[in-house]
């Protein structure tokens, strides 16, 4: 599932990488630590590499 935010492409990113074991656990904070433990790594990685070009920084909740 494709990102639809920066935001969520960017925890994606952080999530991936803890996943991987490139960076800690440890260091992971709101939805990235939760993506981390409830994505698999090949549904971190499609959001990942999403573009950000002409998605919004953020999505309003609603």
């Amino acid at each position: 599932m494709p990102a639809k935010s920066q935001a969520q492409q960017k925890a994606a990113g952080a999530a991936l990488s803890a996943k991987r074991g490139e960076t800690k656990k440890s260091q992971l904070k709101g939805a990235s630590k939760e993506m981390e433990k409830s994505m698999s790594e090949k549904e971190l990685e499609k959001m990942a590499s999403t573009k950000r070009k002409g998605k919004p920084e953020r999505v309003s909740k609603g």
